[in-house]
């Protein structure tokens, strides 16, 4: 669906804010009288994302691609889709390998080639030209994996190809322009040494930190010195050298005609050299999104060579796609500790806006976050049973596979089957493995006070009633809370908190009386005598 222009010029929603922005870039320059080629009938209005092919694509390579996808989605919504758009997701396939990665097959025999461009390693995997095209392809199947609409860029073809050849002698040109942004930017140790180019040395093949000699302008040539100390003069063109990464980003820019780019909080310092010297080259920066970086279980930042977070794959073995991409629009601008025990969290969150959706003003569907996870067209498939819930009904029950949990819910949700409900039935897959990894090893029973016991023989009582058999979930919350009032507990959340923690071990969890009219009445009765008879603590 699409939402009127007063909605959309208002909205506080972040990608509407940055479409926003993005529009207001392209009628500055129709202003200044450069009009977008986009706006003329040619091209696209590009949004780009970045990809380091030294490693496996991470949750981070999700987070930025599935961001930048619901800004696009937005900026389409914004103009009417009259404008075309394109996502781009270039990989730096060029740079040298500097260390090699502990998990790629016989790792010995990468030693030889480092530094050299990761487009030239031989593939350890054995399964492409080389290890480069090999971690492209992981990137592309990762991306695909997700139905994401996007435009593969490798580095090393756009330099070999001359793509970027236009730009690199304007760099020669504007050599001593880029190196004043640069070395006020280094140690002084660096200074000396730094040059933006970085040429490939034509004799052993390696990227090379080496300082330039000279730059010719006029012929777009460098001299530098090479590995074995011969002078070597050669054209910044066809694909014999690379610039070094903060030129490099901005070049880029220039050189694609990159519109919108987001990036990680560890770049925003940078941003301003990025923008500086894609101005220096003679072309207007993209609009740009800094979003925080994500913290593991401890508080710490995340990293790839640490390993201390959770992985797309670890996700999704517990939680749905949907789960993931909520997680990834709520509060970019946040940290946000990134861990497993997110995920049921995230998973109910994702159902509870599926379900408000439908019924919404369109002023508040447009800061829901399904229509951006879902293109503007969110599905109508809410299961009757939350995540929390089931999770809830695994620990009481010591279910194994999901068969058990649909004993459950069949009793209580008519009509309900793996066939005629499959999110609900993957729910129920979720939960159990959740459970299994999570949950089971941390549950900690303990048996009730003198208030708390009074209490649960009070509810078992009322439990044993013939009425409370056909008690529906809302009826039976009002029964617990009753209870509960009647034993004077000051904060009913500690009464509730009591029968988690005592008849389930754990603390928290969803209404209590949705889990009985699931598990059952009978079925409560019985766990309320295991602890009451200290079986469980």
């Amino acid at each position: 669906m699409t939402f009127s222009d007063d909605i959309m010029q208002q909205t506080k929603a972040w990608p509407f804010e940055q479409a926003r922005a993005l529009v207001k870039r392209l009628m500055i320059m129709e202003k200044r009288g450069t009009p977008h080629p986009a706006t003329q009938g040619k091209g696209a209005v590009v949004f780009e994302t970045g990809y380091g092919p030294s490693g496996l694509p991470h949750i981070g390579t999700f987070g930025e691609v599935v961001r930048t996808t619901m800004v696009r989605k937005a900026f389409e919504v914004l103009t009417d889709g009259k404008i075309p758009t394109k996502l781009i997701c270039v990989s730096d396939d060029m740079d040298g390998m500097r260390k090699i990665p502990p998990t790629v097959p016989n790792p010995d025999g990468l030693v030889e080639y480092m530094q050299k461009p990761l487009t030239v390693i031989p593939d350890p995997f054995g399964t492409h030209d080389s290890y480069g095209a090999h971690m492209n392809s992981r990137l592309c199947a990762f991306l695909d994996s997700f139905g994401f609409d996007y435009e593969f860029h490798s580095a090393t073809a756009h330099y070999q190809n001359g793509d970027y050849d236009e730009m690199l002698l304007r760099v020669a040109e504007k050599f001593d322009a880029i190196m004043a942004v640069m070395l006020p930017t280094l140690r002084e140790e660096r200074q000396a040494s730094y040059s933006p180019f970085l040429p490939i040395s034509p004799t052993t093949g390696r990227v090379l930190y080496v300082p330039m000699k000279h730059v010719n302008a006029q012929t777009g040539e460098i001299t530098f010195d090479d590995e074995d100390g011969a002078e070597v003069t050669m054209p910044v063109t066809g694909g014999r050298c690379k610039l070094q990464w903060k030129p490099d980003f901005g070049m880029r820019w220039a050189a694609l005609g990159v519109d919108f780019e987001m990036f990680g909080k560890d770049h925003q310092a940078n941003a301003p050299i990025y923008s500086r010297i894609c101005k220096i080259l003679g072309k207007e920066p993209p609009v740009q999104y800094v979003y925080e970086l994500f913290l593991d279980d401890k508080g710490e930042k995340i990293s790839k060579s640490k390993g201390n977070g959770i992985s797309v794959e670890q996700w999704l073995s517990y939680g749905t796609p949907e789960s993931l991409s909520l997680f990834m629009y709520q509060k970019p601008k946040t940290a946000k500790r990134l861990y497993f025990d997110m995920i049921p969290k995230a998973t109910d969150e994702y159902f509870q806006h599926l379900g408000a959706y439908a019924d919404q003003e369109d002023k508040t569907k447009i800061s829901n976050p399904v229509w951006y996870i879902h293109a503007g067209n969110p599905p109508a498939d809410v299961p009757p049973i939350s995540f929390a819930l089931l999770l809830n009904l695994v620990a009481a029950s010591n279910a194994s596979d999901k068969e058990i949990l649909w004993g459950f819910i069949k009793r209580e949700v008519k009509g309900a089957s793996p066939e005629n409900n499959p999110v609900l039935d993957n729910l129920c897959e979720y939960a159990v493995r959740y459970y299994e990894d999570f949950v089971k090893p941390n549950k900690s029973y303990r048996a009730p006070n003198d208030k708390e016991r009074a209490a649960l023989e009070d509810l078992q009582t009322n439990l044993g009633q013939p009425e409370a058999k056909s008690m529906r979930a809302s009826e039976l919350q009002t029964l617990i809370f009753s209870v509960g009032k009647e034993h004077e507990f000051e904060n009913l959340r500690d009464w509730f908190k009591a029968l988690y923690e005592v008849l389930l071990g754990q603390s928290q969890g969803p209404r209590f009386g949705s889990f009985v009219a699931i598990y059952g009445v009978e079925e409560t009765y019985a766990l309320i005598a295991e602890a009451l008879a200290g079986k469980l603590a």
